[in-house]
């Protein structure tokens, strides 16, 4: 019997990607129950052309169930006419912007390993985001405002903020896959421990509290079983937490730029009693304690992913033709997911970013934070979170005053209070005059991607 589809338009904000966009495309071609029409808007639009061809080839591959028909829009709002579903997903000013974002804090000693959601880098980034997102919260709700929009755009949590507040009804939330690696790293320890199979990382139920990429489980359990204990018996044996200088300078050598051992989350595990549930590239960021210096990072298995590599490889991606794999695979993200059950397909429960409702208890109302919500038909509903621990609550709290002082920076253009909030952030170990040099600098730098700012 053939599946029934549902027609749907998706209006791709940067759909010149080459991560993002393929592995929804990929994932739309083996969903059988929904069809329509891909729209890719993207500034550079030979882009979001070879990704036409790319949607083309994927659609036409054997093992594809579905087909949509992909365009690419001269505007905005041409993609976004009659969309039901908005994804989005930019590269905040061309990609050598990221050079001020972490070239220049590395020259006053603040290592970054990401720097796209925290420390200087995360604020210079967000500040060139976040007037970016107002302006296409406007469009899109001057156009398709029933739609629902999915942001993967970091600084995830301003990104998200931004709309919000630039346009408080719209259907808006943020997804990040940083919690799926922790359920996985979980999965392993538990075919390791019960002697079973290993699971699937959605067997892994997780308690997820906190702002993203600085998210924590309070809980976490498989089967019923409370996974918890084992773990803090585990992380007690000798050598679990030996230096990981080595491995790191390995990885290194190698550009494994990604690749770490969980080493920082299961330390702030065994020292606040909630496991970090993101990776710890990220969660070294939100705190001083990993980032006093590269040497220091590599203590915890944990490499810097450099400026040079970046551009490198953004140039590489664009050079690259698509090869189309000799079978399609699920990319393991969650956004077609999403939809089916926005749809009321297929209800789905998981981890997403929104405006705190109550149910982060610990952290301020309307902040958008990250925890687990209930997706069913045209409803985003979240579930409350477990309380974080008293002192970890605290820091999270003023990361959110933080965030929110960088917001309203952003929106306003003003100067001093967006280094009011650098000064704030516990990477900024600087005298108060050297930070507002290097402050000065970065935004020089990144003025062609700052329109109306005095810089």
């Amino acid at each position: 019997m053939k599946t029934k589809q549902t027609q749907i338009k998706i209006a791709y904000i940067g759909g010149g990607s080459r991560a993002w966009a393929h592995m929804l495309i990929r994932d739309l071609a083996l969903c059988p129950h929904l069809s329509g029409e891909l729209a890719l808007y993207d500034i550079d639009r030979p882009a979001a052309r070879g990704n036409v061809r790319t949607a083309e080839a994927i659609f036409g591959h054997p093992d594809a169930v579905t087909r949509f028909r992909t365009t690419v829009a001269r505007t905005a709002r041409e993609a976004l006419r009659g969309a039901d579903f908005v994804v989005m997903s930019i590269e905040p000013g061309p990609i050598t912007m990221r050079y001020a974002d972490l070239e220049m804090p590395a020259r006053y000693g603040i290592v970054q390993p990401v720097g796209d959601s925290t420390g200087p880098g995360g604020l210079l980034r967000a500040l060139r985001a976040i007037p970016v997102y107002a302006d296409y919260a406007h469009q899109i709700m001057a156009v398709c405002p029933r739609a629902w929009v999915i942001n993967y755009t970091n600084p995830m949590t301003l990104c998200t903020a931004a709309l919000h507040a630039a346009e408080p009804k719209i259907k808006a939330f943020g997804c990040c896959h940083e919690v799926f690696g922790t359920q996985g790293r979980l999965a392993g320890l538990v075919e390791r421990w019960f002697g079973v199979k290993r699971p699937d990382r959605r067997e892994i139920r997780l308690d997820i509290s906190g702002v993203n990429h600085f998210t924590f489980a309070t809980a976490a359990s498989w089967r019923g079983r409370d996974l918890f204990p084992r773990l803090a018996r585990e992380l007690s044996a000798p050598g679990a937490f030996r230096d990981r200088t080595a491995e790191a300078r390995g990885r290194k050598r190698q550009g494994l730029w990604f690749r770490s051992d969980g080493l920082v989350a299961f330390d702030l595990f065994r020292r606040f009693g909630a496991l970090g549930a993101a990776g710890d590239r990220h969660l070294a960021e939100f705190v001083p304690w990993y980032l006093q210096s590269e040497k220091e990072l590599h203590r915890w298995g944990v490499v810097l992913t450099p400026y040079s590599w970046r551009v490198a490889n953004m140039r590489q991606l664009r050079r690259e033709k698509y090869k189309l794999p000799e079978r399609l695979t699920p990319s393991g993200e969650e956004g077609v997911a999403q939809m089916l059950a926005l749809l009321g397909i297929a209800p789905l429960d998981t981890n997403v970013n929104q405006p705190n409702r109550g149910q982060n208890p610990d952290l301020p109302l309307g902040a958008v934070t990250e925890s687990y919500a209930q997706f069913r038909r045209n409803s985003v509903r979240p579930m409350r979170a477990g309380r974080l621990p008293a002192v970890l609550a605290g820091h999270m709290r003023r990361i959110c005053d933080n965030q929110q002082a960088i917001l309203k920076a952003a929106m306003t253009r003003d100067r001093d209070l967006a280094f009011q909030a650098l000064l704030a952030d516990p990477l900024v170990h600087l005298p108060t005059d050297q930070a507002w040099e290097m402050f000065g600098k970065m935004l020089r730098f990144a003025k062609p991607a700052l329109p109306g700012w005095k810089v």
